[in-house]
């Protein structure tokens, strides 16, 4: 009998069941269907007579699922799942984009680097609105209800799609009055001997820099004067010469034309960061969110390259 019925009355069928098993009753199901207690009572017994199975239990404190009930139940949504999934998606790549959109973002490079970024996609799509927010150290962004990330450094763990949209390159920096008071530095090992800053969400008591051209490594002890996990307190910290620190190329790129910062050793430098555009792993996902994963997956590489790509990274600036 289950042949003969056409895809749609089997959606209803599956439909019906579902809603009667969460509502609680036949006239519940009715309710939050759009239609009868009758028709919902006709659909429920041509399933069981299609399926050949028992699927509800009924008496006079209610109904209970048999097992048979249970193992359908449990496969109807995850076909009308699929179904919504598969229709949603259809849908959402021709419809606008429109709703509020939640974004997690890293306190500097979002308000920095990204907002130029954000703008842009708010002008291109005018019926979203965004919640922003600025955090460096949050794991489960979904738990918390955004709807999607940006990530700085290590890949997230979880059931979370990761996708590495840049690098982020870091150099070497020091203000003139640093260099000046301590002497020429050749090689990397030279930098130990100066006074360090510390970006501690990325390194605190070592830091390793590669040559570019030969490929060698340096691993470097240090001891520094000031430890923080602000991007803009080290950058501050470096203008106002107390001492070498490692940062991202994007938020030095003023101070290093401007001469307030002078590039160390351009030959070597420290492992870039990737960049991650982090999203909750689903079979569908909306028109805002889809668009807003592809505008910022070619959008942050583009705008890093437009910034970086003037800083020297060969020859010797002291």
């Amino acid at each position: 009998m289950l042949d003969a019925l056409r895809s749609s009355d089997r959606f209803a069928l599956l439909e019906s069941f579902v809603a009667i098993v969460e509502s609680g009753s036949l006239s519940a199901a009715a309710l939050q269907l759009g239609t009868t207690q009758p028709t919902v009572s006709r659909r429920l017994q041509t399933l069981e007579q299609a399926l050949k199975l028992h699927l509800l239990q009924r008496s006079a404190h209610g109904m209970k699922m048999t097992e048979d009930g249970e193992r359908c139940f449990e496969r109807a949504k995850d076909l009308l799942a699929v179904w919504s999934a598969f229709e949603t998606d259809l849908q959402s790549s021709h419809a606008q984009a429109r709703g509020n959109l939640r974004v997690l973002v890293p306190h500097a490079f979002g308000q920095h680097q990204l907002v130029t970024l954000l703008a842009k996609f708010i002008r291109e799509n005018p019926e979203v609105t965004v919640d922003w927010s600025l955090r460096d150290h949050v794991e489960d962004f979904s738990g918390l209800g955004f709807d999607c990330a940006v990530k700085v450094g290590t890949a997230p763990d979880g059931n979370v799609i990761a996708e590495e949209v840049a690098e982020v390159p870091r150099i070497v920096v020091a203000s003139p009055t640093v260099l000046e008071s301590h002497g020429q530095v050749t090689h990397a090992r030279d930098l130990a001997a100066l006074p360090w800053l510390a970006l501690s969400t990325f390194y605190r008591h070592s830091i390793t820099l590669s040559c570019r051209s030969s490929g060698k490594s340096e691993r470097l002890a240090i001891h520094p004067r000031i430890s923080t996990d602000s991007l803009y307190a080290l950058r501050s910290a470096a203008l106002e010469g107390l001492g070498v620190c490692v940062a991202s190329t994007w938020i030095l790129a003023d101070d290093l034309a401007s001469g307030r910062l002078v590039h160390v050793l351009p030959d070597w430098q420290a492992e870039a960061l990737p960049v991650y555009l982090v999203y909750p792993a689903a079979p569908y996902y909306p028109a805002r969110l889809k668009r807003f994963v592809q505008f910022m997956r070619q959008g942050v590489a583009h705008s890093l390259n437009d910034l970086v790509a003037w800083v020297p990274l060969e020859g010797a600036d002291v």
